[in-house]
């Protein structure tokens, strides 16, 4: 009888049945509060109703038109709709289907542009587990260990880690700016570097946000040395951080923008953008693949920004991730195993440390599953996965926080006992 393989450890011990909203239903009938969106996917919730039935209404006319044989409007229509959110002057697009492929046609897109061989990415990114992607996500070994050899011509630079240096913001920033500087002094010549790959906020990383200063320090050193700068918005894109995009929070323009799991409320679409001049540098045959830019996952998009816009989600992303930052930053002042709390909007982490300040997993994980127990469903991150990770759906209301921060203080008292 064949199974799922036993490398794939469920964070959870729930046997899901159905969703709704912010909820999970298992089999066995309970509820519970999903504070993990399916790793920051349905941020509309689970079966938003509108989403159901644009998903169900394209079912039933085209399922599959593959965009370099034949054309479908749900592809042209989305393409039309994201110009209306994506930033000035990002207006053309290439739709793949997850995050590490979006990653991977974005570091071809600025090779092929550049003609250039390197790019530098940031400590602590995570970009995907493919080939190209893995060698530029430095958020854990596990990620990349057995992999080798990986793939040549990535750089890696310090990212603004402000608590795990424990130093300030303004610290932290200066020192990883002086050390990018540094770098393309003696890794990588600026002649030879495509471009800088970041995202606004690590994910697995730890939910670390990036500040407008570093956003500023690459836009600067990237104007001048001719680089690209690649914003990976795949977890912070469509609201999550309470601004449409991560970087819009740092007043920064971008080159090429990378955006997924939001993007479909749970159907894999990815895509890159960028501007049309910048676009039609790649090189002809290198954009292309079976599934991307599917009908049904193009539907559910149109769906899901008709959603966000009408209900004004990337306004609650900022309104009840204020509520929940507050929260969380109220249990952990009673709490000295969490030593950070940290952000933006509906993208949170809880940081555990022991009596010495080091990361301590274990503490982590306890809190956890006591939370798992509890009914609130969360998920773990950071290089030593020592950080309690928080993406409800956009769609949450204050009372389902209010109910997620009770669920939480009780997780907390019960893994810390």
């Amino acid at each position: 009888m064949a199974e799922l393989s036993p490398i794939l450890k469920q964070a959870t011990p729930v046997l899901a049945e159905r969703g709704e909203g912010v909820y999970l239903y298992g089999e066995d009938g309970r509820r519970y509060l999903d504070f993990t969106a399916g790793i920051g996917v349905t941020s509309t919730g689970h079966c938003h109703p509108r989403v159901v039935e644009a998903v169900r209404e394209q079912a039933g006319k085209l399922i599959h038109g593959q965009y370099t044989t034949v054309m479908h409007r749900p592809l042209l229509t989305l393409s039309e709709r994201l110009s209306e959110v994506l930033p000035e002057g990002l207006d053309s697009l290439f739709y793949v289907n997850s995050g590490s492929e979006a990653v991977e046609a974005a570091l071809r897109l600025t090779r092929h542009a550049t003609g250039r061989p390197n790019v530098v990415v940031f400590h602590g990114s995570f970009h995907g587990r493919t080939i190209g992607a893995a060698t530029m996500t430095t958020s854990a070994t596990k990620f990349r260990a057995g992999f080798a050899p990986l793939m040549g011509g990535v750089v890696v630079s310090p990212f603004p880690t402000a608590f795990r240096y424990g130093w300030s913001e303004e610290e932290a920033t200066r020192f990883a700016l002086r050390e990018l500087d540094y770098t393309l002094q003696t890794l990588t010549s600026p002649a030879e570097t495509a471009a800088f790959f970041v995202e606004p906020v690590l994910g697995e990383g730890g939910y670390v946000p990036a500040n407008s200063a570093f956003m500023r320090g690459l836009r600067e050193r990237a104007d001048r040395h001719g680089i690209l700068l690649v914003v990976d918005e795949v977890q912070t894109g469509f609201g999550r951080t309470g601004r449409f995009w991560g970087h819009d929070h740092f007043d920064v323009g971008s080159d090429v923008l990378i955006t997924a799991k939001g993007l479909a409320s749970g159907f894999p679409l990815s895509a890159i953008a960028a501007s049309r001049d910048l676009m039609a540098k790649a090189w002809p045959g290198s954009q292309g693949g079976t599934y991307g830019g599917n009908a049904v996952a193009c539907a559910a998009a149109l769906a899901t920004l008709d959603v966000v816009q009408s209900e004004g989600l990337v306004e609650n992303a900022a309104t009840q991730g204020a509520r929940l930052r507050e929260g969380l930053a109220k249990v952990a002042a009673d709490v000295s195993a969490i030593g950070d709390v940290r952000g933006l909007g509906l993208m949170l982490g809880n940081e555990f440390v022991d009596k010495d300040g080091n990361p301590d997993p274990a503490a982590a994980a306890r809190v956890q599953q006591a939370a798992s127990a509890a009914g609130l469903l969360l998920l773990t991150c950071g290089a030593a996965g020592n950080v309690v990770r928080m993406i409800p759906p956009l769609v949450v209301n204050a009372d389902q926080i209010d109910e997620g921060l009770g669920l939480w203080r009780e997780a907390v008292n019960a893994g810390m006992s």
